[in-house]
């Protein structure tokens, strides 16, 4: 039985820095440290979590940590000379602290006076990992059927698992089974149109709220926002975009890219947003865990925001921000060559600017969606 990978404070707040970076897609992070993804969107939440408490430490509890060390060092030399020291300490406490590849660099394989095999005994190592070489998979054909998925999806959202196994059969002749179609959709955060069982979890409900679009008249900029996530595909992985649209001009007023779809990718653009344009009246999403959380719920309530929530599987409640998904897809990222999240940032900030300044949009009369966001909000304060 393969034994259970274990991890340091230090190496964890290492491999954190870099998600925070977002230099690089959470996959392919993930495959660096031989990780899986959904383990270091946790560490990530708990490090932010707990950030503040760095600076939190008094003089008591720093002159605790002192003693404390002080009487672990005095312990350590009295043990000093003894020969349990070797296996007793040596064996037993980096064996249950350290990690494996901490371990593995200690080996010194030049010593004169220990040889390798004697080395690895005490480090509780197996000798032959010093040889070991990781063979990273071959995801490229996971990557290349995401992003047919993707183009089809965009083309098509009501289409489900069932019917996309299909068409990835019958068009591009892939052999996939619907199984791993269906996980392949779901890492990716996207679902058919059409409502199924189980679609909300049983712990959320009680944050789910009803959709209050329906039958009212949206005449006026800050109104109706909408708010989604959207995955964008990477050479290696994906990156997640989350937007928010202003429902009567179709203007983007914020948006935010990172590798992981966490509440706070949703959290972080909801505040700055309010506080670039102000605080709208409703704010529409669907019913993904980002929305159906305790703070999610609270941030709308303390800024007297009303929730509006899309049905069960009713993608066309929020079809502004559908839309908008579709035309940066198919008018951009489709056609655009990028291989860093720092690319792709530049890509979207560039469409972004050019959709809401400069591109005519049907449904205003061929307006832009700046014009008429800010010539309406010119004209309510004059």
């Amino acid at each position: 039985m393969k034994k259970r990978r274990t991890f340091t404070p230090e190496q964890k707040t290492k491999i954190v820095l870099e998600v925070l970076k977002e230099a690089q897609t959470l996959t392919e992070i993930a495959a660096k440290y031989e990780i899986q993804p959904n383990q270091l969107t946790r560490w990530k939440s708990e490090f932010i979590k707990n950030a503040n408490r760095a600076f939190s430490v008094d003089a008591d509890e720093t002159e605790q940590l002192k003693q404390a060390h002080e009487a672990q060092i005095d312990e350590l030399h009295r043990q000093i000379g003894q020969l349990t020291v070797e296996r007793n300490w040596l064996k037993k406490k980096l064996n249950n602290s350290a990690s494996r590849q901490s371990r593995q660099s200690m080996v010194d394989k030049k010593h004169k006076k220990l040889t390798i095999t004697r080395q690895c005994q005490l480090l509780g190592l197996n000798r032959s990992t010093l040889y070991y070489q990781p063979h990273e998979p071959d995801r490229s054909e996971e990557y290349r059927v995401k992003w047919l998925i993707d183009e089809i999806y965009t083309r098509d959202s009501s289409l489900g698992y069932r019917r996309m196994t299909h068409i990835l059969h019958r068009d591009h002749g892939i052999n996939i089974n619907k199984k791993r179609t269906h996980r392949y959709m779901r890492e990716m955060n996207i679902y058919g149109i059409c409502p199924g069982p189980n679609l909300s979890k049983r712990g959320r409900l009680k944050y789910v709220h009803p959709y209050l679009l329906r039958g009212l008249t949206i005449d006026r900029p800050n109104q109706v926002w909408s708010v989604d996530i959207t995955c964008c595909r990477m050479p290696k992985g994906h990156m997640y975009l989350a937007a928010i649209i202003d429902w009567h001009s179709k203007y983007i007023v914020g948006y935010e890219l990172s590798n992981t779809m966490d509440k706070s990718l949703v959290l972080n653009l909801v505040k700055r947003t309010i506080t670039a344009h102000g605080k709208p009246e409703i704010i529409n999403s669907d019913q993904g865990s980002q929305f159906t959380c305790e703070d999610y719920i609270n941030l709308l309530k303390e800024n007297n925001i009303k929730v509006s929530m899309d049905g069960k599987g009713q993608a066309l409640d929020n079809i502004c921000i559908e839309r908008f998904w579709r035309s940066l897809k198919w008018e951009k990222l489709y056609l655009e060559e990028y291989s860093t999240p720092k690319q792709l940032r530049n890509i979207i900030q560039e469409y972004i600017a050019y959709y809401n300044i400069y591109r005519p949009h049907q449904t205003l009369e061929y307006r832009t969606p700046g014009e008429v966001y800010y010539r309406t909000l010119a004209e309510k304060t004059a």
